[in-house]
């Protein structure tokens, strides 16, 4: 069974150490700069209302609970913020409400990426399942028709992490510009901030590693 089968498990190693490195750089990136204070004051949730205007962006701004919870949504309009980054004055609840308005100003522009991943989103999430299912099923049942499309509906799986990739980076980079064309922070301060989004783009790098892997242990197996 492929739960049990070594192989994977020694294919996957590198891509798990990546995914816990990874967690463990944003995590620690993040606590370090909400602890550094920004030199103008302004809370998240300033910030925000700041870009906002000065973008033309017109959202609704709400509350999510947790950390590192905070996220744009294209469907609602809606810009949510963790109260870390909402209430405080540091370098990193200013540089996640950039990345995250990042995000709106890719959909505001129509950034054809963005699109792709929210298009394909509803499949993603009960691929890995179904895939794993026929798969499986065709290795039992001798059947190549069924391990192959166990294949390739997992491939939107790689697909959307894949795309993932520029959405983040680009999100990152639009924020990044937002914030030091309107002097929100000064130039000690954006390094800060660019350590902050560079941890967490470190995340969706790990997924995408662990997304291949997979793949090409499942294509390795089907030769088998």
């Amino acid at each position: 069974m492929f739960f049990f089968d070594p192989v994977y498990f020694l294919m996957l190693i590198p891509a798990f150490l990546l995914a816990l490195w990874a967690q463990s750089k944003v995590k620690s990136t993040y606590k370090k700069y909400l602890q550094v204070p920004n030199a103008k004051g302004i809370t998240g949730l300033q910030a925000a209302n700041q870009l906002m205007a000065a973008q033309g962006l017109h959202l609704d701004v709400e509350g999510t609970p947790g950390e590192l919870s905070d996220h744009y949504d294209p469907r609602s309009k809606t810009l949510r913020l963790s109260p870390g980054v909402a209430n405080q004055a540091s370098v990193a609840s200013v540089a996640i409400v950039a990345h995250e308005l990042g995000h709106a100003m890719q959909d505001k522009t129509g950034y054809m990426p963005l699109k792709l991943r929210g298009a394909i989103v509803p499949a993603v999430r009960l691929s890995p399942m179904i895939a794993y299912g026929l798969f499986f099923a065709g290795m039992m049942f001798a059947s190549t028709t069924l391990s192959n499309l166990g294949i390739v509906v997992f491939s939107l799986t790689v697909v959307f992490a894949l795309i993932t990739l520029p959405v983040e980076f680009n999100a990152s980079r639009r924020g990044l510009t937002m914030l030091e064309s309107y002097g929100l922070l000064d130039n000690a301060e954006m390094k800060g901030a660019k350590s902050v989004l560079q941890a967490a783009s470190l995340t969706y790098v790990a997924m995408a590693v662990q997304s291949l892997l997979t793949l090409v242990y499942l294509l390795g197996r089907r030769r088998r």
